[in-house]
């Protein structure tokens, strides 16, 4: 089953053009990866999607509906939810009020909105920090925090803008395996990621923009093979030689 369906999208900032008639499909179920350069137009794309940004041009479907142009917070209800690259909990409140501001995309009920927060921090193995106040996180956990908040609303589909970032190996090992658990639980994944071997190691496919346009799209195993790919990642000279 088709969850998501994007279609010569589109993107334009004056004269920028900075996605280029982007095509991807992403299945129920699917861990499904992003990658380019710096600059590619990773993230202005998940903004497309998520409602942050109306796309120029092409058709998003999400779950067998045209999406395009519709605002985040009913995209959120709807089970389409993300997370941000830099991650802003409410610091000075804890971990659980956090998850729980979450949960009242779904539910008006304080006590369900508790029982929803708490139910999430257990899936992550993260109940045991409820009552810390997020201001004292370390950043591994703040990018689990984020993680959690999105879960909190019950998405479909989770768009993860790049959570490894500054995590330490170990740490992205853990993070390897919270995600695979999610997607045992249910969620299908779209992630964005710059640690290579996390996302080989996450994503059932992967595709690949360069300057908007995409120039790769398969499993792992070729998208690593992949002679573009090597180009836009390491030049011309490192493949010439």
């Amino acid at each position: 089953m088709v969850l998501l369906e994007v279609r010569g999208m589109t993107k334009e900032f004056g004269g920028l053009r900075a996605i280029d008639s982007l095509d991807l499909t992403i299945e129920k179920g699917q861990i499904f990866g992003l990658i380019g350069p710096n600059g590619a137009g990773k993230s202005t794309a998940f903004n497309c999607i998520a409602g942050a940004f109306a796309p120029t041009a092409g058709v998003i479907t999400f779950n067998n509906e045209t999406i395009n142009g519709q605002k985040p917070w009913n995209l959120c209800k709807k089970g389409l939810a993300r997370t941000f690259q830099i991650v802003k909990p409410f610091a000075s409140k804890s971990v659980l009020y956090n998850v729980m501001v979450a949960s009242f995309a779904t539910t008006n009920s304080r006590q369900v909105a508790e029982e929803k927060a708490i139910k999430v921090l257990e899936s992550l193995n993260f109940a045991d920090k409820k009552d810390i106040l997020s201001s004292n996180l370390t950043i591994a956990d703040r990018k689990r925090l984020e993680i959690a908040r999105a879960l909190a609303t019950e998405p479909k589909l989770l768009l993860l803008d790049e959570v490894m970032a500054g995590l330490r190996p170990n740490e992205v090992d853990e993070m390897v395996e919270v995600l695979k658990k999610i997607r045992e639980q249910g969620t299908t994944i779209f992630v964005i990621e710059h640690i290579m071997r996390a996302i080989m190691a996450l994503s059932d496919r992967i595709v690949v923009i360069q300057f908007g346009k995409k120039i790769a799209e398969g499993t792992p195993k070729e998208i690593a093979n992949n002679e573009n790919v090597i180009k836009a990642y390491l030049g011309e000279d490192y493949v010439a030689a």
